[in-house]
């Protein structure tokens, strides 16, 4: 019996981000109802999620809105992604906020 063959393999350490999720505090109050009435993309259905779902075609991700102002953002691929992605939500909700 002789010594078994041990061959070494490497391990690829390498890795892609696919999705991060991040959070964001507006500090103000969104109006959820006419939000998602007046505003493409925004699907509200308080009975199901207390939050209004906002897709963001054009940059690729989704956030949830929550009438506190709370923000999840998710499917971005970068900071700067998720940094677009507030910075455009801010811009469409400007009428909105109180």
């Amino acid at each position: 019996m002789g010594k078994p063959n041990k061959t070494v393999k490497r391990v690829d350490m390498g890795f892609k981000v696919e999705n991060i999720v991040a959070s964001a505090n507006l500090k103000v109050e969104l109006d959820l109802f006419n939000i998602a009435m007046e505003v493409d993309n925004v699907e509200y259905e308080p009975e199901q999620f207390p939050g209004a779902i906002m897709r963001l075609k054009d940059i690729g991700t989704t956030l949830l809105l929550f009438k506190n102002g709370k923000v999840i953002c998710s499917g971005a691929k970068s900071e700067k992604q998720i940094g677009q992605s507030i910075k455009k939500a801010v811009e469409l909700l400007k009428g909105f906020i109180h």
